[in-house]
């Protein structure tokens, strides 16, 4: 008998603790990343010569060039791409950028390719304590010998993901 009585003891805690737990379950919806372009990325004025070079902005707008590529100070604005991203504080993201897109004159009819493109926060960030960062783009500009004068342009895109 004593053993019958140990056992109907083991099944009363064993159910007595199961009835005791009581979970809740919870979700906190967070705004989405937002993204705002606040500059351009402008190559400036170049002039091209007899051989191809290549115009270089650099995340924090510096202008370089290489080859048969002549950089025109004269009127000249140039800089680099630049975003305010706004959203969940001390949150990290990626950045997507473009691993090269045209740009063209006005009708297609002269196209130049643009390349290279980076990021001043690299691939990956966080957001501050504000639920803030701002993003500078860079990228090069591959430009033909002799290449045909004209406004140039294109659109890109830069996305922005929590991690």
């Amino acid at each position: 008998m004593k053993k019958f009585l140990v056992f109907t003891a083991a099944i009363v805690v064993s159910v007595s603790s199961f009835a005791q737990g009581n979970p809740t379950a919870s979700a906190n919806i967070i705004q989405p990343l937002e993204i705002v372009k606040t500059a351009d990325l402008a190559f400036g004025n170049i002039a091209s010569g007899t051989s191809e070079g290549t115009v270089v902005i650099a995340t924090d707008g510096a202008r370089t060039s290489t080859g048969g590529v002549t950089l025109i100070e004269a009127g000249n604005v140039s800089n680099a791409a630049s975003f305010d991203i706004n959203g969940y504080a001390d949150a990290s993201f990626t950045i997507e950028v473009p691993a090269s897109i045209v740009i063209e004159t006005a009708g297609g009819a002269e196209q130049m390719t643009v390349d290279n493109f980076v990021s001043s926060l690299g691939a990956d960030s966080v957001l501050d304590a504000n639920g803030e960062a701002t993003l500078q783009v860079g990228a090069t500009l591959n430009v033909s010998a002799q290449q045909a004068a004209g406004l140039y342009s294109g659109s890109f895109d830069v996305i922005v993901a929590y991690n």
